[in-house]
């Protein structure tokens, strides 16, 4: 029998869709789940997108350039020249999704067996792109006690040596919801420098900045052209599905390349790439308001965490993600008895057990990931069925240490029609 290749057996599975299967079977019983395991904003899609794909014509639709249609590559550029960055065209090219960018990237900054720095906890998707790449990330471990900001530069160094070709940071991040201090981004262009590395900036969160100025690290002085970053659509405008992102870098050994890579799956969707410019252009009036909101979700998670007792959180600085610690043996058994059998007047929380984020074997076994993707009514009634199930949880018999209990079966009560929130109907989980 043909055996799959050792890349496809080691490739991870994502830690966010363990618990999909057994929240909608929960829905299909009729308990309503609040889902702050994966970065699905709620928030509506820019009308000017839909505008844009009714008024297209082109038929048929066909190719545009591997690197990306002219006008959305140059959509992209007025965009960056609102944070005073000029970029020429051969500087961007689109790519279908920021995930596609990441992957491009991982493949092109580093070869087998190759290395690639990268903060822990991470964007989980980090380590699929590395394990298709056959490159290694040697992760450096960040602190909760800290707000998960940067350690010292020795601690850095450590993890770099002669077989390291980048450090990747994701800023705003996505999973802890820190945004680096300028002093920081100063420290990883130094380090970059000193040991002749790329340095890889993932800022698809970059407008997600609740308590000082946007900050990108294509404002920097790079006469070496180190720097590479990844964009997307996805998560500025709620247009996640769309999958449109983007690489950009001064590099021009880098941006052929890309270009190369491009080339290999023919072009990005074209409907999207089209209909996403006016949406790129209107993004000063767009995005201010949702970042207002997201501030205010921002704010009712980190007061609803300090009221639990136990928990340890720092508070988010930007994108909508917060790692906390819990008062649990195991954040990984919380989490899935919590779906699986725990339920509250007919409603539960899915959450993201935080060791996925990790390469570190260990680390993150008490903390989970919220992403506050809900409205501020929701989150607050989210984290106090939270605040209850840990009670709980923590208070059942200690005669035995498996997950077992006795709420897995929803009441008669929660079998009525709960049509009314999309949050009880059992849909498709993306990987955020």
């Amino acid at each position: 029998m043909p055996q799959i290749s050792p890349r496809a057996s080691s490739l991870q599975a994502s830690p966010l869709r363990k618990l999909v299967d057994s929240a909608e079977e929960r829905k299909k019983k009729g308990v309503c789940v609040y889902h702050l395991n994966i970065g699905q904003p709620d928030l509506p899609t820019p009308q000017s997108f839909y505008d844009a794909l009714s008024a297209m014509s082109e038929n048929p639709v066909a190719y545009k350039r591997s690197q990306g249609a002219v006008e959305a590559i140059d959509a992209w550029r007025e965009y960056y020249k609102t944070y005073s960055v000029d970029l020429d065209r051969s500087e961007l090219a689109i790519t279908t999704s920021g995930s596609e960018a990441l992957q491009f990237i991982t493949c092109l900054v580093a070869d087998h067996n190759e290395e690639v720095v990268v903060f822990e906890p991470f964007y989980t998707n980090y380590n699929a792109f590395a394990t298709i790449a056959g490159v290694k990330l040697h992760p450096v471990t960040l602190d909760i006690e800290t707000g998960f900001h940067l350690p010292s530069d020795a601690e850095i160094e450590a993890a770099i040596n002669e077989r390291t070709k980048a450090i990747l940071v994701c800023n705003p991040s996505n999973p802890t919801g820190t945004v680096l201090r300028k002093d920081e981004m100063d420290r990883l262009f130094a380090l970059a420098e000193k040991h002749d590395l790329f340095l890889i900036a993932d800022e698809v969160y970059r407008e997600f900045v609740f308590d000082g100025e946007v900050q990108t690290f294509l404002s920097y002085p790079d006469p070496n052209h180190r720097l590479i970053v990844v964009d997307s659509i996805s998560k500025r405008f709620n247009l996640c599905g769309a999958r449109i992102g983007a690489i950009v870098s001064r590099n021009v050994d880098v941006m052929k390349a890309v270009v190369k890579f491009c080339m290999s799956r023919l072009s990005s969707p074209t409907v999207e790439q089209m209909a996403m410019i006016p949406v790129l252009k209107q993004h000063q009036e767009i995005v201010p308001p949702l970042i207002h909101e997201w501030h205010a979700r921002r704010d009712a998670v980190d007061a609803a965490l300090k009221k639990i007792p136990g928990v340890k959180a720092h508070k988010p600085e930007g994108a909508f993600y917060t790692i906390c610690e819990l008062p649990v043996d195991s954040a990984e058994n919380f989490s899935k008895w919590m779906i699986e059998e725990f339920q509250h007047e007919c409603e539960t929380v899915l959450v993201a057990p935080a060791p996925g984020f990790y390469a570190t074997p260990g680390k993150g076994e008490k903390e989970i990931r919220i992403a506050y993707v809900l409205n501020t009514k929701e989150l607050k009634r989210a984290l106090e069925i939270l605040t209850i199930a840990l009670e709980q949880y923590n208070n059942r018999t200690h005669a035995t240490k498996s997950i077992s209990g006795s709420a897995g079966t929803a009441p008669e009560s929660c079998r009525a029609d709960r049509s009314e929130s999309t949050r009880c109907q059992p849909v498709e989980s993306p990987d955020a």
